[in-house]
């Protein structure tokens, strides 16, 4: 009876055992063979991440631009820098590994600030943005030619331009409607001296009292003060730079382009003048007047077949790339 349970009790463990055995086979060769799976995958992965960025470094070759520090000229003072462009390889990667069809148009881009920025610069006047950058600003000095106002407002709008329209500080206490209108539209607004003063022949105090008084107007009508100053006639020295960086914390802002429109030229004329002149980083004075508001269409509708971005005067003098219009 003992010999027989023993040799039960031997025959179920010897069959369990074979159980394990038989069955353990196969899951250890499945396991097995899904590690060669995924390592060869792995392998794929990598060959290819190394395939695609060596292609990236390829083609990023005679794509990149250097950042252009900003500088001052002997000509036109203070030019602004502009913005480099570079690859970002790893973003590239990312895009590309999903890409059907990987190429250099899938090149992902970013941009590098000059290592000289305008500010650094400090206190010198500004005739110009930098001539790489494909953007052209169309300024407003306004101390009367309340007239023109809303019809090159609503020209700007069709374009769907914003621009810098500088005002005079007394033109701006009494019209404070006016310069709200301006605001509300997403105009820049700037600085034009309080009573269109000849700025150079002004002592310490009055260029002070004119750029002051002017920033408090703008402030109490519209709750900020203005970053950019532009002289009256464009009358200026060295002074009036120093005082207006160092107290204001403001450019002085002159011009590239000129309509000229206070002699009362014809549209034709105006056209003429600044078609001449427009190109990469200019800076267009106008008014509200007569010639500028029947010609201010065309001259938007001419910068964009060149190519040219028109905007504020700020956007125009920061080291920010622009794409060119197509």
């Amino acid at each position: 009876m003992k010999r027989e349970k023993r040799r039960l009790w031997l025959t179920i463990v010897g069959a369990t055992l074979l159980t394990v055995i038989i069955n353990f086979q196969p899951i250890d060769h499945y396991v097995h063979t899904i590690k060669e799976k995924e390592a060869v995958s792995v392998s794929v992965n990598v060959d290819e991440k190394e395939r695609l960025r060596e292609m990236i470094e390829k083609w990023k070759e005679g794509r990149e631009e250097a950042p252009i520090d900003a500088k001052v000229d002997q000509t036109w003072k203070a030019i602004p820098g502009y913005n480099g462009l570079i690859v970002d390889v790893e973003a590239s990667l990312e895009k590309m590994l999903t890409a059907k069809n990987p190429g250099p148009e899938l090149l992902v881009y970013k941009e590098v600030e000059p290592a000289v920025s305008l500010k650094q610069l400090g206190a010198h006047p500004v005739y110009r943005g930098n001539p790489m950058k494909p953007a052209i600003s169309f300024m407003v000095n306004v101390a009367w030619g309340n007239e023109y106002l809303d019809s090159m407002l609503n020209t700007l709008d069709k374009h769907q331009v914003k621009t810098t329209f500088f005002l005079d500080g007394s033109w701006a206490k009494k019209y404070p409607d006016e310069v709200k209108k301006i605001a509300q539209r997403g105009h820049e607004i700037g600085n034009h001296a309080y009573s269109h003063p000849d700025m150079k022949n002004l002592g310490v105090d009055r260029i002070h009292q004119e750029i002051h008084r002017t920033q408090e107007v703008v402030f109490q009508t519209l709750g900020s003060r203005p970053t950019l100053f532009a002289p009256p006639s464009g009358s200026f020295n060295q002074r009036v730079v120093d005082i207006a960086h160092s107290s204001y914390q403001m450019q002085t802002i002159l011009w590239t382009a000129d309509t000229i429109d206070w002699q009362k030229p014809s549209p034709q004329t105006v056209i003429q003048r600044i078609t001449k002149k427009m190109e990469n980083g200019v800076l267009v004075l106008m008014h509200p007047t007569a010639a500028s508001e029947a010609s201010l269409d065309h001259l938007l509708t001419l910068a964009k077949q060149k190519g040219l971005v028109p905007t504020t005067v700020s956007e125009l003098l920061s080291s920010k790339r622009f794409p060119k219009n197509s």
